[in-house]
C-alpha cells in the first residue's frame, strides 16, 4: 500500500511519462494497492488535466505556492501510510522505488536515492555551492550525508507530517526533513540512483534557493541543536583572540591585546547564550 506523490508546476513534457512509469513499476513489482498524487501547483500549461487523463489522483494550488508545500499537502491527502516521493521531470529513476521500498521495510525511517552520474555532476557552479551546503549539513547533522536534497525518497507518513512544522515549504524541503529526521535519531539510509537529464526548464534558482536552504540548514541546528552553533561562533571568537593576542605581541600593538581579551569574553558569553539556548529547548519540549 503505497502513496506516490509528485509535484509538478508546468511538467506537461514529462508528467504523462512519469505516469506511467511508476504504474508500471508498481504493478511489476505487484507493490499493490497504490495511489499516484500529483499536486499541481498552479501550472498554466495544463500539467494538472493530463495528469488526470493519466489516472493520477490530481490536488490543484490556484497558484504556485513551493515545491515543500506542494508535497506536504500531497502527503496530508495520501490514503496509505508508505510514501514515495519524486519530480514529474524525467530525472529520477521511477524504476528504483521496489528498492526503497524494500529497504525501508528492514526497519529505516526513510531512504533516499543518492544521485550519480554526469548530469547531478553538470554544472560547473552548481558542484562547489552543493559542496558548500554539503558541508553545512554534514556538520549540522553529524554524519556523512550522500545527497543533501535529492527528490526520490520512501517514508512513513505520520512520521513525515510530525516534523511539518519545521520542514520548509519551498525548495529546502527535502534538505530540512533530512535534517529533522537525523536530528532527532531517525534511521536514514541512502541507494545510489542514476540521475538523468530533465525534461524541460529547471524551476530552482541557484543562487536564491541556495541561500534559503543554508537559512534552513541554520534554523534547523538552531532549533534541534542550538548548542553547536554557539559553539561554531565562540571557536571563531577564539580564533579572532588569538591572531589578534599574536598580532599584538609581533607588532607591539595595544590594540591587538584589546580585541583579543575582547574576543575571549565574547566567546565565553556566546557559549554562555548557547547553554540558555538549550535550556529553553528543554523547556520548550517538555510542554504538552
Amino acid at each position: 500500500m503505497i502513496s506516490v506523490v509528485i509535484p509538478a508546476l508546468n511538467e506537461r513534457n514529462g508528467i504523462v511519462d512519469t505516469i506511467a512509469r511508476a504504474k508500471a513499476v508498481l504493478d511489476g513489482a505487484q507493490l499493490t494497492p497504490y495511489e499516484i498524487i500529483v499536486v499541481d501547483d498552479g501550472s498554466s500549461d495544463g500539467t494538472g488535466a493530463l495528469a488526470e487523463e493519466a489516472g493520477a489522483k490530481v490536488l490543484r494550488h490556484p497558484h504556485n505556492i513551493g515545491y515543500g508545500r506542494s508535497l506536504k499537502d500531497g502527503i496530508r491527502m495520501a490514503s496509505f501510510e508508505t510514501i514515495v516521493i519524486s519530480d514529474a521531470d524525467g530525472s529520477y529513476p521511477i524504476e528504483a522505488i521496489p528498492k526503497l521500498i524494500a529497504r525501508l521495510n528492514e526497519g529505516f525511517d526513510m531512504v533516499v536515492g543518492a544521485r550519480t552520474g554526469p548530469n547531478y555532476r553538470e554544472s560547473m557552479l552548481k558542484s562547489p555551492l552543493r559542496a558548500v551546503l554539503k558541508v553545512i549539513v554534514e556538520f549540522t547533522a553529524n554524519r556523512e550525508i550522500p545527497d543533501i536534497n535529492s527528490g526520490l525518497r520512501a517514508f512513513r507518513r505520520q512520521v513525515a507530517i510530525s516534523y511539518f512544522d519545521h520542514v520548509s515549504d519551498l525548495f529546502s524541503f527535502t534538505t530540512s526533513l533530512t535534517l529533522a529526521y537525523m536530528m532527532n535519531a531517525r534511521f536514514v539510509d541512502y541507494i545510489p540512483i542514476d540521475y538523468a537529464e530533465r525534461i524541460g526548464r529547471s524551476k530552482v534558482n541557484l543562487f536564491r534557493d541556495s541561500l534559503r536552504t543554508l537559512q534552513y540548514v541554520l534554523e534547523a541546528c538552531t532549533y534541534y541543536n542550538p548548542l553547536k552553533i554557539f559553539v561554531l561562533l565562540a571557536m571563531m571568537c577564539m580564533l579572532l583572540a588569538v591572531v589578534s593576542l599574536i598580532g599584538g605581541i609581533i607588532l607591539q600593538v595595544v590594540s591587538g591585546f584589546v580585541l583579543g581579551v575582547g574576543a575571549i569574553l565574547l566567546s565565553i558569553l556566546v557559549v554562555a547564550m548557547g547553554l540558555l539556548a538549550v535550556l529553553l529547548k528543554q523547556i520548550m519540549n517538555q510542554r504538552p
